[in-house]
């Protein structure tokens, strides 16, 4: 498997999410240690601006942190996941307009990794997250619309290629929604109008795609081809450094 991944983004966004974190925590202590200053009553707007922009940035750093900074991060625990069962694919981080995205012969498979812990349920499109506790206010992303998310990266992905390989009249578009918090078994996910899935049950779910049929192979040319444009830079230089060897 062919795994480009845009490093320098990166490592832009987790020094962002470290910045944040720090001066939202910052603010956040400053905002509190107004009330221990003469005449604090007189000073309670400034403490309100300063815990909302506190609270603000330190919600920013948790959720870059969580894609960049996590260990593993999500494209790492897809590298992982996906190495040996799509062996013939080509796997695109940060690079597209849908964040994850798996090219194999048959098709493309868009992954939306959620990290979220607690007891998750979904019927339909319809998402519930409970037993969090002060976790919901504090300290974790909330879940959001999975389905949604997924929809709206595929959308991207069609028209993208709608723009960059208009050869291509159709090319087959799934997505999975994956949960990646390696202690999180309480998912019921069975009655999701899409895929999802704990990350561990994906090896098993690929492979009981296999049997589908494959692109023609021009259009998997086209799709490939646009999908690297995106990724020209590293693969000039994995070219040069193969060439310097």
């Amino acid at each position: 498997m062919i795994i480009l991944r845009d490093d320098q983004r990166i490592a832009r966004l987790r020094r962002v999410s470290q910045i944040t974190s720090f001066l939202g925590m910052g603010i956040l202590l400053a905002g509190m240690l107004i009330l221990f200053l003469p005449n604090s009553a007189n000073l309670v707007l400034y403490q309100l601006v300063a815990l909302f922009f506190g609270w603000m940035l330190s919600q920013v750093g948790i959720y870059l942190g969580n894609r960049y900074v996590r260990d593993p991060r999500p494209d790492e625990l897809l590298d992982d996941v996906l190495r040996k069962v799509a062996r013939n694919g080509r796997l695109y981080h940060y690079l597209l307009p849908a964040t994850h995205v798996l090219l194999i012969p048959s098709g493309i498979i868009v992954f939306v990794p959620k990290y979220q812990a607690g007891n998750i349920a979904v019927e339909g499109d319809k998402w519930k997250q409970t037993g969090l506790g002060l976790r919901r206010f504090f300290g974790q992303e909330r879940l959001g619309n999975p389905t949604r998310e997924a929809a709206l990266s595929i959308e991207a992905l069609a028209s993208y290629l709608n723009k960059h390989a208009p050869s291509v009249e159709e090319v087959p578009i799934g997505a999975i929604i994956v949960f990646t918090n390696k202690g999180n078994k309480n998912l019921d996910l069975k009655n999701s109008s899409m895929p999802a899935m704990h990350y561990t049950k994906i090896k098993g779910y690929l492979r009981q795609q296999k049997q589908e049929s494959a692109m023609a192979e021009d259009d998997y040319q086209a799709v490939k081809a646009a999908f690297d444009k995106k990724a020209a830079h590293l693969l000039e230089q994995t070219a040069v450094g193969d060439d310097e060897e």
